[in-house]
């Protein structure tokens, strides 16, 4: 079984790479098997950053890596918080900050043009010196409510309003959300081009 070092120690992340990837015949190790610090995402997008921790846990590792960068891209803010959305409230951001934060900066926006989606960037190394790494890429459009609703996901799942399901994704059950997320679009992507053998 072929080890793949994932550049997060989100215990949900290592869980969901793993179920998917397990018919690969592929074992996919947290970061932190191998003590790994999270790398300092100094690009200026989410493929740059999701390149650069990739780099980072298989230079380290010596295998093969994932890594994933995400964000939600709100259309009224120019596409903020994008590739700061986890530390959008500055210094000590937790997941409620971020929420206020956002929500008090549309306050003044009307529903119809609270537009936003959800971005994610998954990049696979073969090694750290990989000139043609995989990226996956996967968008979730929706809007952001004018306040939260539901109990279930994190960040910002309460404000983001899915409208083909007419609630929001902290709504939505943990099936519902991986089969419509911007995650579960690019793990889809991913396991399908391993299996034409990228390896």
């Amino acid at each position: 079984m072929q080890k793949i070092v994932l550049a997060s120690n989100n215990k949900g992340k290592v869980r969901e790479l793993g179920q998917m990837l397990t018919s690969l015949d592929m074992e996919v190790l947290p970061q932190a098997t191998f003590n790994i610090d999270d790398a300092d995402e100094t690009g200026l997008t989410f493929v740059e950053n999701a390149i650069i921790k990739a780099r980072h846990a298989s230079q380290i590792a010596g295998l093969a890596s994932i890594a994933d960068d995400s964000g939600l891209e709100v259309d009224a803010l120019k596409g903020a918080p994008g590739i700061y959305s986890a530390r959008y409230s500055g210094t000590g951001a937790t997941d409620e900050k971020n929420l206020i934060k956002l929500l008090d900066s549309l306050k003044d926006v009307p529903e119809k043009l609270r537009t936003a989606r959800f971005q994610c960037l998954l990049v696979y190394m073969r090694h750290a010196e990989d000139p043609t790494p995989l990226i996956c890429q996967g968008t979730w459009e929706g809007l952001i409510t004018m306040e939260p609703q539901g109990k279930n996901g994190f960040g910002y799942d309460p404000v983001f309003y899915v409208p083909t399901h007419q609630c929001t994704s902290a709504q939505l059950s943990a099936e519902e959300k991986n089969s419509l997320s911007h995650r579960g679009q690019a793990l889809r992507t991913l396991v399908n081009t391993l299996q034409k053998s990228y390896i």
